[in-house]
């Protein structure tokens, strides 16, 4: 989907995102889904504005759909942020960079 995200699944969920020791940002998607094809070049920015302070990832919901139930996605796009391997923010639609930013800044420094 991008090139500085990395795909999140059901099998790296834990360890990548949970164990992580970091803030994430998961975009959960879905590839016949137009706002949330409009919001990967977003991400992707995101990703490359942010490494190295937080992980940035793309979630599959179709291929995923363990995941999404778990954290009641019922929309997409949706943002989720984890800090500590919890979940402690979400957002909902395609959002502007700066809207995301916002949020994952304060995630940060809350960290």
């Amino acid at each position: 989907m991008s090139r500085n995200c990395f795909p999140a699944t059901e099998l790296n969920f834990k360890a990548e995102i949970l164990d992580s020791g970091q803030v994430a940002l998961v975009d959960f998607w879905a590839p016949w889904c137009g706002p949330c094809r409009m919001l990967a070049p977003v991400i992707d920015e995101l990703a490359g504005d942010y490494a190295g302070r937080a992980i940035v990832a793309t979630l599959n919901v179709d291929e995923n759909p363990k995941i999404a139930s778990r954290y009641g996605i019922r929309s997409i796009p949706s943002l989720l942020l984890f800090k500590n391997g919890q979940h402690v923010d979400q957002m909902v639609g395609a959002m502007p960079k700066n809207t995301i930013a916002t949020r994952l800044d304060e995630c940060i420094a809350s960290f």
